[in-house]
C-alpha cells in the first residue's frame, strides 16, 4: 500500500476533499450500495493502491501442482483459480488474506503481509479421505463409503494407445480382471469383478457413464463397443464392486458397475489443451515356426515329400506391419459463476499389425453446466457423438496359412505380383481379396436438471439417449486362380437406449452428532435392437469393389441370398430407495433397496426385490486412537442381493413354427408324407424369474504416517442361484428338445481376499517417489448342476470341430477343462490316455477335470518417480493359478502335418519316437499354463517449467512423453501371448480360456506432446 507523501495539513485537506466528491458531491453519485461499502473504508484505505500477487500452489507430499484450486481474497468474492502449472496472479491488498481450498485437501489461510510471491502447500486429508467417490445415483466422501468402492482419477490411468475404458484401470483395481481377448485395434475386452456367475447371463458389469446406464448389446461389426468414448474425457472410473454398493442397480448390478464420469468446465478458470501421439507397434511375440532351411531338414528327415520351391520366406513377416497410430486431441473449457463448460474434439487413426487391420475413430463431446434461479436449478447436460471405422482381414484364416504354408514358396512373382499356385493359396491373397467394413455412429446424450427444493430436499430428473447404427460390409472379390465368384453381404444395425429417471435426494443434520439422507426414485428404461441384411452373388473379376456397386452382381435369388432381419424391444421399470445415517462422523449405516420389473420374464415373476445392508466404524476417530500412528482405520461390513436378466428375449413366451418337416409335423398315417400346420416349438413359461447373486463382504481400510502408507483389506463371499439355464424336459414328450427354467439348487459361488497397499513419499530435494499394488486370491466352484458337464468352449480346425473343450463341471471351477489324459505314447508311436473308469476303453467317460481358465491369482503393481520436470512410471500386471487351451498348436503343430509339408513349430517334433501317422484329438496334451507377468506400461515424460522458458503468458503448460506398452511378458506359454480368449462359445455359454488362431499382442512406444494454452 501506498502512503501520502506528505503529513500536511495541505494534503490532508485534499484528501478529504476527494473523499468528499467520492462519497457524495461528485455529479454522478454513486450507487447506494457502494456508498455504504466505501463508507467501511478509512481514508488511508481509500487511497491506497493493490499490489500484484503471483504464486503456485502445490501438494505438500508429492510437490505437484494443483490444476484448479481455488485462491480467494477473505471478505471478498474475487478470486482465481490455478492454472495446468499450479499458477495463480492476481491483485490484492498487502494486507489481505488469501484463503486457499481444494477438495480432498485442507483450507489454508495466508496473510500476504506486502508480499508479491507466494508458494502454497496444501495438505491432503489423511488419506484423501475427503476424496469425492461416485456411487449410484449420487456421490459421497470416501471416508463415509460403507460399500467396496475403488476409485482412479485420470492421472492414475494406463497411459499409451487406449481404446476403451477397460483399458484404463486394467491392473488397477483388486478384484477386476481385464482380459484383452485379443490384439486387434478395437478388439473385445473381456472384464470380470470379482469371478463370473452365470452360465447364459454373462459376467460383464454394467457400464454407466454420467448417469447413463448403457446396454451390453453389440452396436455392429466385431468391435468392442466401447470404443466409442474418447479416453481422453474421462475425469474418473469407480468402481462398485460388493453388493452393498452395486444393489442400488438391482438387477444389473449383480456382474459389478463401473461408473465412468467425464470432464467438466471450472468456474474461473478457461484453458485450451492439445494433445498429440504417434505410435509405432510391432508383433511382440512371433511363432517359433520352421524356416525355410529348417524346414527342408524336418520334412527330410520325416519321410516327407519336399516341394521346394527354392524360396525363403517368413509368412508372419509378410501379413504383418510395422503399424502407426496418430492421436490428436483439442479440449477447451472452463466458465464463469453460473455457467461452466468442457468440449473436446478427437482424431485416433490406429492401424492393426496385421496389414488391412484398422480403426480410424472421430469423437466430439461438449458437457454444460448452468446455475438458475438463484443457484437452486443445475442443469447438466452431457453430449458424445462419435463414428468408428473398422476394417478387418479375415484374421482365422489369414493367420492360419501363415504359421502353416510352406516357407520356401515366394511372396512375390518376378514381376512383383502375389505368386500364385496350383497345390495351395498364397496367404497374401485372403489380404487382397478379402474385406470386412463396418462404419458405425453412435451418439449419446443427456439432460439432468436439478431443482433445490429447500435446504435440505433436492429433486433430480435425469433423460438420456443412447443411440447408435452400423453398417458392415463383408466383401469377397472375384478371382482367376484359384478361380471363385465374387461376393458381397451388408448388414444394417440399430441400437436405441432410452433411459428416464426422477429422484428425489434429502439430507439433513440434527444436532452435532447426527447425519441423515435419504433418496427415493423411479427410473425406466427401453432398449430397441434391429438389424436386417442382404447378400448378392457372383460378381465379375473388375476393379470397381461391390461395396460401390452392388448393382454389378449377377445372382440374387430367394435361394441363396435371401434377406433377413430381427427386430427386439426389452423394457425395464425399477422403483429404487436409500437411506445413509452418520452418528458422530465415527458409525455410518446404509441401506438400500430397488424393486426392478424386466419385460423378459414372465406374468408371474416380472418383478425382483434387491436390497442391500452396510455399515462401517470410522475406529480412527475413537479417543483411544488419538495421537497414535494411525491416520485412518474403518471397519467395513456389508450383505446384498442382486439380480442378472441377460437372457435373450421373449423366453417365457410360446413360440411357433408352420415348417414342414419331421422335426416340427408327423404323419397322421403309415406313410411318409408330413401335412402342413402350425405346431409349438417353445411352450410359455411364466415363472421364470430373476437369477440372483448374494454377496457378503467384510473390509479393513487404514493408512499411516499421516496417510503416506495406505491400503484395503476385503474379504467376499458371493453365491449366485436361481441360474438361469436351457435344460432338456424330463418329459420326453414336449415340442421342444429344451426349455429355460431356474434352476433352483444349483450355485455358482465365488469367494476371496482383495488387498491393496500404497506408499509414498517426497524429500526435501523435490524427489517423489510412490510404489503399491493389489492382489487378489479368488476360488470359484459350481455346485449342483443338472449336467455333469455344461459345454462352454468348443475346438476349431480340421478333424477337431465341435469337439468340447470345457464346461461347467459340478464341484469345479467355472471354464474348467474337461478333456482326456495325455499320458504319452505307445510302443507304436501313438496317442495314449488315461483309462479312468477301468473298463478298457478310453471314451469320453474317462475325461478329467484338468484345471480351470480362471487364475486364482491376480496381482498388479507399479512404480512412480518424479524429480524436478521429469517423471516416469511402470505399471505390471499378472495372473496365476490359470490354464490355456493351444487350440492354434492342437490343429496345427503336430508330426503329422509336417510330414505331409505343412510348416509347424519345433513342437511338432519334440516327441522323437512320435509315428507320423499319429492323430491330435483333444486332450491335455494342448492344456498349457496360462501364468503371466507383463510389464505393461511403461512412460516417461518431462514438464517444461514455461516460465523460464519466456513463454507462460501464452503456454501455461508443455509436456514431452514416451510410453512403452507391453514391453515384455514373462510367461511359459509358447502362443502369441497368454492373454486370450477367443470366442468358442456353444449355445451362448461363454467360452474360457482358449487360445485359436488369436490377433498377435502389439509391442508399442508412443511419443506424446501435450500443450495447454
Amino acid at each position: 500500500m501506498n502512503k501520502l507523501y506528505s503529513q500536511s495539513l495541505t494534503s490532508k485537506l485534499a484528501a478529504g476533499l476527494l473523499l468528499g466528491v467520492c462519497v457524495g458531491l461528485s455529479p454522478t453519485p454513486l450507487h447506494a450500495h457502494n456508498r455504504v461499502a466505501l463508507s467501511n473504508y478509512s481514508l488511508e484505505t481509500l487511497i491506497t493502491s493493490e499490489i500484484p500477487v503471483k504464486g503456485k500452489v502445490i501438494d505438500a507430499t508429492t510437490n505437484e501442482p494443483l490444476i484448479g484450486c481455488s485462491v480467494a481474497i477473505k471478505g471478498s468474492k474475487r478470486g482465481v483459480n490455478t492454472d495446468a502449472k499450479g499458477n495463480f496472479a492476481l491483485n490484492v491488498d498487502e494486507k489481505a488474506t488469501l484463503v486457499i481450498t481444494f477438495v480432498g485437501y485442507e483450507r489454508q489461510e495466508i496473510a500476504v503481509n506486502g508480499r508479491t510471491q507466494i508458494e502454497v502447500s496444501l495438505k491432503s486429508t489423511a488419506s484423501d479421505l475427503e476424496q469425492v467417490v461416485v456411487v449410484g445415483y449420487g456421490s459421497t466422501t470416501k471416508k463415509d463409503v460403507t460399500g467396496s468402492v475403488k476409485s482412479l482419477k485420470s492421472a492414475e490411468f494406463n497411459q499409451g494407445i487406449i481404446n476403451t475404458p477397460e483399458s484404463l484401470l486394467q491392473g488397477k483395481v483388486s478384484g477386476v480382471n481385464v482380459t484383452s481377448a485379443s490384439g486387434e485395434p478395437g478388439g473385445t475386452q473381456n472384464i470380470t469383478v470379482r469371478g463370473p456367475g452365470g452360465v447364459r447371463t454373462g459376467s460383464t458389469p454394467l457400464f454407466v457413464v454420467d448417469g447413463m446406464a448403457l446396454d451390453n448389446s453389440s452396436t455392429g461389426g466385431a468391435t468392442n463397443p466401447l470404443t466409442f468414448m474418447n479416453p481422453q474425457d474421462i475425469e474418473s472410473i469407480d468402481v462398485l464392486k460388493d453388493a452393498s454398493a452395486t444393489a442400488i442397480y438391482g438387477s444389473r448390478g449383480a456382474n459389478g458397475v463401473i461408473l465412468i464420469t467425464t470432464k467438466k468446465g471450472k468456474s474461473g478458470f478457461s484453458s485450451l489443451n492439445y494433445s498429440a501421439s504417434y505410435g509405432v507397434s510391432t508383433m511382440a511375440r512371433p511363432l517359433n515356426v520352421f524356416t525355410a532351411d529348417e524346414y527342408r531338414k524336418q520334412v527330410v528327415a520325416l519321410g516327407g515329400v519336399l516341394e521346394d520351391f527354392k524360396g525363403n520366406t517368413d509368412w508372419q513377416k509378410e501379413i504383418s506391419r510395422t503399424a502407426v497410430t496418430q492421436n490428436h486431441n483439442l479440449s477447451f473449457g472452463g466458465g464463469a459463476d453460473k455457467l461452466t463448460y468442457y468440449g473436446s474434439f478427437g482424431i485416433q487413426n490406429q492401424e492393426g499389425i496385421i496389414k488391412n487391420s484398422q480403426l480410424n475413430r472421430y469423437t466430439g463431446r461438449l458437457n454444460v453446466t448452468q446455475k438458475l434461479l438463484k443457484d437452486r436449478l443445475t442443469v447438466d447436460v452431457n453430449l458424445n457423438a462419435t463414428q468408428t471405422y473398422n476394417e478387418r482381414p479375415p484374421i482365422e484364416s489369414v493367420l492360419g496359412s501363415a504359421i502353416s504354408t510352406n516357407p520356401t514358396i515366394p511372396a512375390y512373382d518376378a514381376n512383383g505380383n502375389i505368386y500364385l499356385y496350383q497345390s495351395g493359396t498364397n496367404p497374401l491373397l485372403a489380404l487382397k481379396l478379402e474385406k470386412d467394413a463396418t462404419t458405425t455412429t453412435r451418439i449419446l446424450g443427456n439432460i439432468s436438471p436439478s431443482l433445490k427444493i429447500t435446504d435440505h430436499l433436492t429433486y433430480k430428473l435425469n433423460f438420456g439417449i443412447d443411440y447408435s447404427n452400423a453398417h458392415r460390409d463383408l466383401q469377397s472379390l472375384a478371382n482367376a486362380i484359384p478361380q471363385r465368384d465374387g461376393r458381397l453381404e451388408s448388414i444394417d444395425t440399430w441400437n436405441s437406449n432410452r433411459l428416464i429417471e426422477n429422484y428425489l435426494t434429502y439430507n439433513n443434520s440434527f444436532g452435532k452428532d447426527h447425519t441423515f439422507s435419504m433418496l427415493a426414485g423411479h427410473s425406466y428404461q427401453r432398449f430397441f435392437l434391429q438389424g436386417r441384411g442382404y447378400s448378392i452373388n457372383k460378381f465379375a473379376i473388375s476393379d470397381l469393389e461391390p461395396i460401390y456397386n452392388p448393382g454389378l452382381g449377377q445372382e440374387l435369388t430367394l435361394a441363396n441370398n435371401k434377406p433377413y432381419g430381427y427386430a427386439t424391444i426389452n423394457e425395464l421399470q425399477s422403483f429404487f430407495g436409500r437411506a445413509n445415517y452418520s452418528y458422530k462422523d465415527k458409525y455410518l449405516l446404509t441401506a438400500t433397496v430397488r424393486a426392478d420389473g424386466s419385460s423378459k420374464f414372465g406374468a408371474n415373476n416380472k418383478y425382483g426385490v434387491f436390497p442391500s445392508f452396510s455399515a462401517g466404524w470410522r475406529i480412527s476417530e475413537e479417543e483411544f486412537m488419538k495421537g497414535s500412528a494411525v491416520s485412518n482405520l474403518k471397519l467395513r461390513a456389508g450383505w446384498g442381493r442382486t439380480g442378472n436378466q441377460e437372457i435373450p428375449s421373449k423366453i417365457t413366451q410360446a413360440r411357433f413354427t408352420s415348417v414342414v418337416s419331421s422335426t416340427t409335423s408327423y404323419p397322421l398315417d403309415e406313410s411318409s408324407t408330413y401335412p402342413a400346420g402350425t405346431s409349438y416349438t417353445r411352450l410359455a413359461n411364466p415363472d421364470i424369474q430373476w437369477e440372483q447373486s448374494t454377496q457378503t463382504d467384510l473390509g479393513l481400510d487404514f493408512a499411516f504416517l499421516n496417510g503416506a502408507l495406505s491400503g484395503t483389506i476385503d474379504a467376499f463371499h458371493k453365491v449366485s442361484g436361481d441360474i438361469l439355464l436351457e435344460v432338456i424336459p424330463s418329459d420326453p414328450v414336449q415340442p421342444a428338445g429344451t426349455f429355460w427354467t431356474n434352476v433352483k439348487d444349483m450355485t455358482i459361488t465365488n469367494k476371496g481376499l482383495e488387498l491393496e497397499l500404497n506408499y509414498r513419499h517426497s524429500t526435501k530435494q523435490g524427489l517423489t517417489y510412490e510404489v503399491g499394488g493389489n492382489i487378489t486370491f479368488i476360488s470359484n466352484v459350481v455346485n449342483k448342476s443338472p449336467y455333469s458337464v455344461i459345454p462352454s468352449g468348443s475346438a476349431s480346425g480340421s478333424g477337431l470341430t465341435s469337439a468340447t473343450i470345457n464346461g461347467y463341471v459340478n464341484g469345479q471351477p467355472i471354464g474348467t477343462f474337461f478333456l482326456k489324459e495325455f499320458i504319452g505314447l505307445d510302443d507304436k508311436g501313438l496317442s495314449q490316455y488315461r483309462d479312468v473308469d477301468g473298463d478298457g476303453i478310453v471314451t469320453d467317460k474317462d475325461r478329467i477335470a484338468a484345471g480351470t481358465a480362471l487364475p486364482n491369482k491376480q496381482y498388479n503393481f507399479f512404480g512412480r518417480v518424479s524429480y524436478k520436470g521429469f517423471d516416469l512410471v511402470a505399471n505390471f500386471n499378472g495372473v496365476a493359478g490359470n490354464k490355456l487351451y493351444d487350440n492354434t498348436a492342437n490343429a496345427n503343430f503336430y508330426k503329422l502335418r509336417l510330414s505331409k509339408g505343412i510348416n509347424t513349430t519345433p513342437e511338432a517334433i519334440a516327441l522323437a519316437n512320435e509315428s507320423v501317422n499319429n492323430s491330435a484329438p483333444v486332450s491335455t496334451r494342448f492344456l498349457k499354463d496360462g501364468a503371466f507377468l507383463r510389464l505393461n506400461n511403461l512412460a516417461l515424460g518431462y514438464t517444461f517449467d514455461t516460465k523460464k522458458l519466456g513463454i507462460n503468458e501464452w503456454i501455461s503448460g508443455l509436456r514431452l512423453s514416451v510410453t512403452g506398452q507391453n514391453l515384455f511378458v514373462i510367461t511359459k506359454y509358447n502362443g502369441y501371448d497368454p492373454e486370450v480368449n477367443t470366442d468358442r462359445t456353444i449355445n451362448g455359454i461363454t467360452s474360457y480360456g482358449i487360445d485359436y488362431l488369436s490377433y498377435p499382442k502389439a509391442r508399442t512406444v508412443v511419443f506424446g506432446l501435450n500443450v495447454t494454452f
